[in-house]
C-alpha cells in the first residue's frame, strides 16, 4: 500500500508539473501563508516526510511526545536524537504533545483534571502536574537537541479541557488546534477515506491562515497518507499559498 501512495504522489506531481509555467510560478509572490503541523504519532514515515519538507524548502511545526514507534522504542529516546537535530538544523519549531499522549477528559470539582492514559489508566493531574506533563517533553528534547521547545501544545486528538488551558497558559504554553480544511485525515480508515479524495478535499478546501495537521506515523492506517504530502505541498505553492511555522514559534521555551 506505501508503495501505491507514492505511485499516486508521484501521478500528482506530474499533473501539478504539467500546469502553466505562471500557475507553477504562483507561490513565489505569497497570496497567504499556511501552518503544516505534524504530530509524532508512530514515526514510521519520519525520515520520508523530513525528505518532502527538505525538498519543497517548508519549514514545519513538530509537536512531541513520548510515544511508542514502529521500531518499539519511543519518539525521545536518545535513539532518536539525530533525527531530531537534523530538524533544528533544518530550522523547524517545535512544541510538546504531552509527555504519555494522554487524553484530557474532563476538569473535576476539586480543581483537578481527568487524564487518560493509552492503557486505559485513569488519573487526576493538579495545576502542577498538567505543567509537569507539558514540560518533559521540552526538558528531553533540549538533552537531545540542545534546543528547548516553543511555547506551543497540542493535545493529543486535539481534547482538552478549560482548566488544562489554563494551567498550560500559565506555565507558558499556548494550545494550538487544526483548521477544520487542515484536518488532512491521515488517521481515518484508508478504506473509507482513500488518498486521492483526501488531497482532492484538502487541495480545495484550504485557505489563508489554516493549521494543518498530520502526523510522522499512524498505527491504524493501511494506505498512509505520508506521500501525498508531497503533491498537497506543490498543489498550494502552486494556488499561490505558502508555508510557515506558527506565529509564537522560534521564541524559545519558558
Amino acid at each position: 500500500m506505501l508503495r501505491r501512495s507514492i505511485r499516486l504522489a508521484a501521478a500528482w506531481g506530474l499533473a501539478i508539473a504539467a500546469l502553466p509555467a505562471a500557475a507553477q510560478a504562483a507561490h513565489r509572490t505569497c497570496k497567504g501563508y499556511v501552518h503544516l503541523t505534524l504530530d509524532t504519532g508512530n514515526m514510521r514515515h519520519a525520515e520520508p516526510i523530513a525528505d518532502i519538507l527538505a525538498r519543497h524548502q517548508v519549514k514545519a511545526t513538530f509537536f512531541v511526545a513520548q510515544e511508542k514507534t514502529w521500531r518499539g522504542d519511543h519518539a525521545l529516546d536518545p535513539a532518536w536524537a539525530g533525527y531530531w537535530k537534523a530538524r533544528v538544523a533544518e530550522g523547524h519549531a517545535f512544541g510538546s504533545h504531552t509527555w504519555r499522549h494522554g487524553s484530557f477528559r474532563r476538569d473535576l470539582p476539586d480543581g483537578k483534571v481527568a487524564y487518560r492514559l493509552m492503557d486505559g489508566r485513569q488519573l487526576s493531574l493538579s495545576a502542577a502536574e498538567v505543567c509537569a506533563e507539558l514540560r518533559q517533553p521540552d526538558t528531553r528534547f533540549a538533552e537531545l537537541t540542545g534546543r528547548a521547545l516553543d511555547p506551543l501544545w497540542r493535545a493529543p486528538g486535539g481534547r482538552s479541557t478549560p482548566g488544562t488551558l489554563k494551567a498550560a497558559e500559565a506555565c507558558g504554553y499556548r494550545h494550538v488546534h487544526w483548521a477544520p480544511a487542515g484536518f488532512l485525515g491521515d488517521e481515518l480508515p484508508s478504506g473509507t477515506y482513500p488518498n486521492e479524495a483526501l488531497l482532492r478535499r484538502a487541495l480545495a478546501d484550504i485557505r489563508d491562515g489554516d493549521i494543518l495537521m498530520a502526523h510522522l506515523g499512524i498505527w491504524s492506517r493501511k494506505d498512509p497518507f505520508a506521500p501525498m504530502l508531497d503533491p498537497l505541498i506543490a498543489g498550494l505553492k502552486a494556488r499561490g499559498l505558502c508555508f510557515a511555522t506558527l506565529p509564537d514559534a522560534g521564541r524559545g521555551s519558558r
